[in-house]
């Protein structure tokens, strides 16, 4: 495996980096190979873009339903990806892309190839760091981005079964590619102390009140090392709703309602007490997505649902404040 890259973003204009986090969007596999949820999403995330502004978008996993996709000419790739996401404010827009349970059910190594074949998909590892500049400071931001997949074995974490397919997944090697990970993950931890905000992504949740509920996995192997370095913010999805939770210093997003929308807080009973600030999974919802804005004094979460509402929005101060 090569080693994971570091990604320089830097805005061809002043200004602060901005994203779109969407979980969970890949549509279906027949015909049309959307649904009209992320129909409905996709043209929310364009007008968000214009709005708001937006450098990239952060694909959380789940790209593409329900057995990701065979090889990187693979048509959903265009059926699914850049056939729907053709608003205005999204066409220019990069995508930094990164595995879920469904693409592990297909070919991954397919989904990070495709990144040579289109100039908006950028999944150049299983695992990688954007570095994000934050003008009129002499500072930075750090987004790393996880296999939660692999970090977890090679299985769903939610089932007893292994994920099955081709591609970087389980058998003999996923212990040793999850303790690679890791080693990964704690070098750039290290590395970014002195940035002022550092943002980890992966596809599972470590706290959810959903369907799935918290990763035991993610909370044995992940969440000291989120505390101990002080991450901002730890993003998923997985369960398909929209939820934002606080615990040990430490905001969890979860971002996925691009394609399917829950209302199950079957775990809610699982969490922290106090810990869930908000939940929105309404079944007759068209679908929803966050925006993230990092300024130097702030990181500004606003969820949006693709009707254009604002449904929640919390600040989070930078490291160490």
């Amino acid at each position: 495996v090569p080693i994971a890259p570091s990604v320089l973003i830097a805005p061809t204009v002043p200004s602060v980096p901005i994203f779109l986090a969407l979980g969970d969007w890949g549509g279906v596999p027949d015909p049309p190979f959307v649904t009209p949820r992320e129909v409905a999403t996709a043209a929310a995330m364009g007008r968000a873009a214009e709005e708001l502004g937006a450098d990239f978008v952060l694909a959380l996993g789940d790209n593409f339903y329900y057995d990701g996709v065979r090889d990187e000419w693979d048509p959903r790739f265009q059926d699914t990806f850049e056939r729907t996401f053709t608003a205005p404010g999204l066409r220019s827009l990069p995508w930094f892309v990164l595995a879920g349970n469904h693409d592990h059910n297909g070919n991954v190594s397919a989904q990070i190839a495709y990144g040579q074949r289109s100039p908006r998909w950028h999944f150049p590892h299983p695992y990688y760091s954007l570095r994000l500049s934050l003008p009129g400071t002499n500072s930075s931001a750090r987004l790393l981005l996880l296999d939660t997949v692999l970090l977890c074995g090679g299985t769903d974490d939610f089932t007893s079964g292994p994920v099955n397919g081709p591609g970087p997944g389980p058998g003999p090697g996923a212990a040793p590619t999850a303790s690679a990970q890791l080693r990964w993950l704690q070098r750039r931890l290290s590395a970014a102390a002195g940035d002022r905000f550092v943002l980890v992504a992966g596809h599972y949740p470590l706290w959810s009140a959903g369907e799935h509920g918290p990763s035991e996995c993610l909370y044995r192997s992940l969440r000291p090392l989120l505390r101990r370095n002080r991450v901002t913010m730890y993003l998923s999805g997985h369960d398909h709703n929209l939820q934002f939770l606080w615990e040990g210093g430490v905001g969890y997003v979860v971002s996925g309602a691009g394609n399917f929308m829950e209302g199950s807080k079957r775990h809610g009973g699982d969490l922290p007490p106090g810990s869930l600030r908000f939940f929105y999974g309404a079944p007759s919802s068209p679908g929803g997505f966050v925006h993230v804005r990092l300024e130097p004094e702030a990181a500004t979460v606003t969820y949006l649902e693709a009707t254009g509402r604002i449904l929640h929005r919390e600040v989070l101060p930078p490291r160490g404040v």
